[in-house]
């Protein structure tokens, strides 16, 4: 039950009341007519002297700091306005703001904490993958300087290297412009029908060199014959496929298969990309989609690859307000799952009938 300062006051004034009478009345020579007198003489003093200390000396004083924590931050807090206006105790509410407002702000640093722990871990990495094609592209052209460029065959050799890792800077750094770009909203999205099934298709007959030096086998599964209809970026959705489809290549199996299957339900296509690799450890699985993050970084390293793709698919799916998930098991593979919005045959006569 919540108690008002008059409640409280009303409470002690009758206690002490009460008390003073049973006091006087083993006093002698007490008459009825005094005993009424000082009992309501106590109780009504004994209200206003404790209504009046409660109230200024401990009720206000409380209110004006619940005031100040209130004003802070309205939103900051999670207990309702109508809550706050029927609790009457301003001790009540007092408590009730500073513990939630305590929790809030916890909150808030330990998510400073761990995006302080991201960004230092962003930057050192940034640092070593700049490092370490600038590192070689210099250290080629030095030699070359220092006198190996009249030599016809090693300049050759050294200057194919050189490029080799200026083309992998470059790539890198397209990469992180199209990760912030992504990230700050700057990459907007022209969403039209594509074709899914067409799009892996023609992603197989790029990846086919990769696929058979591996001697991985591609296939599609879909529910039916015929082009799959999706809401889409095209230019972006053929770039979520192909990191797919690529690392499930690179990271699977050699003789190994790569499954993409598309399943359509009444208002959306389930993309899944599944290979038959070694699988990624559980305590991977929630970090892999983080920027340069990798599993066995010294393996990632030999097969190539920024470190950011994956980041950049959960961005453009993102984007397109979908969701992708990963489960895999060690020994047995990978499945990467996202679902597109599907666009019906009705929608797709009607958007021909518009151009039209």
């Amino acid at each position: 039950m919540s108690l008002s300062p008059r409640f409280i006051a009303l409470l002690l004034a009758s206690l002490i009341s009460a008390l003073t009478l049973a006091f006087l009345t083993f006093v002698e020579g007490v008459t009825s007519n005094m005993l009424f007198v000082v009992g309501v003489s106590s109780f009504v003093i004994s209200f206003f002297l404790v209504l009046y200390a409660i109230e200024l000396l401990v009720f206000r004083e409380v209110n004006k700091m619940y005031k100040t924590i209130h004003q802070l931050k309205i939103r900051d807090f999670a207990i309702s306005r109508k809550t706050i206006i029927k609790n009457t105790n301003p001790f009540k509410k007092l408590n009730d703001e500073i513990f939630v407002y305590v929790a809030k702000k916890q909150k808030e640093i330990d998510e400073l904490k761990r995006l302080e722990q991201f960004r230092r871990e962003f930057l050192a990495d940034v640092s070593h993958e700049l490092k370490t094609p600038i590192f070689a592209a210099q250290g080629f052209i030095h030699t070359l300087i220092d006198g190996a460029i009249d030599d016809e065959h090693v300049r050759d050799k050294f200057l194919s290297k050189a490029a080799k890792s200026l083309d992998g800077l470059d790539a890198l750094v397209k990469d992180l412009v199209a990760l912030s770009q992504l990230e700050t909203g700057e990459v907007k999205m022209s969403f039209e029908r594509v074709d899914l099934a067409q799009v892996v298709h023609e992603i197989f007959e790029q990846l086919e060199k990769i696929a058979s030096a591996k001697r991985t086998f591609l296939k599609l599964r879909v529910d039916r014959p015929g082009p799959i209809w999706v809401k889409a970026d095209l230019q972006r959705i053929n770039q979520v496929m192909t990191n797919l489809i690529e690392n499930a290549i690179k990271y699977g199996n050699e003789n190994g298969k790569v499954l993409v299957s598309l399943e359509e339900d009444k208002k959306h296509v389930l993309v899944a990309v599944k290979d038959d690799g070694p699988g990624i450890p559980p305590e991977h699985l929630s970090r892999i989609f983080e920027r340069f993050y990798r599993v066995e970084k010294s393996r990632s390293k030999d097969r190539g690859g920024t470190g950011l793709g994956l980041a950049i698919v959960k961005h453009i799916l993102n984007a397109h307000k979908a969701k992708i998930t990963v489960m895999s098991k060690i020994d047995k593979g990978t499945t990467f799952r996202f679902k597109l919005e599907r666009m019906e045959e009705l929608k797709l006569a009607a958007s021909k009938q518009n151009v039209q």
